[in-house]
């Protein structure tokens, strides 16, 4: 974990984030505490992660969510030299969606 990002500020927004309890909650505080381009670009990057997960090139992707190849390039190097955050939540989505 980057020690930069660990501050009492940062952990204190992901409580409250940890604090949601449902996608109503979700919509309601991320539409307050982001712009709509934050958001949109945090849902592209999360996209981005998926399809390279599912090993789709960087043409399909970009044709996909219009991401830049420098987007698509960070988000790759995330997922092959990051922390595994990308995959802890796919794999949990996963399971919810094997649930349902």
């Amino acid at each position: 974990m980057n020690n930069k990002l660990k501050t009492p500020e940062v952990e204190q927004l992901f409580n409250a984030i940890l604090s949601l309890k449902d996608m109503s909650e979700c919509y309601e505080f991320f539409e307050d505490i982001c712009t709509i381009n934050e958001l949109l670009s945090l849902s592209q990057r999360f996209e981005v992660a998926k399809m390279l997960r599912e090993h789709k090139t960087y043409l399909d992707i970009a044709e996909k969510t219009g991401a830049s190849t420098a987007t698509i390039s960070r988000v790759n190097r995330s997922l092959n030299y990051g922390n595994d955050g990308y995959d802890m939540v796919f794999d949990r989505l996963h399971l919810l969606n094997d649930e349902e």
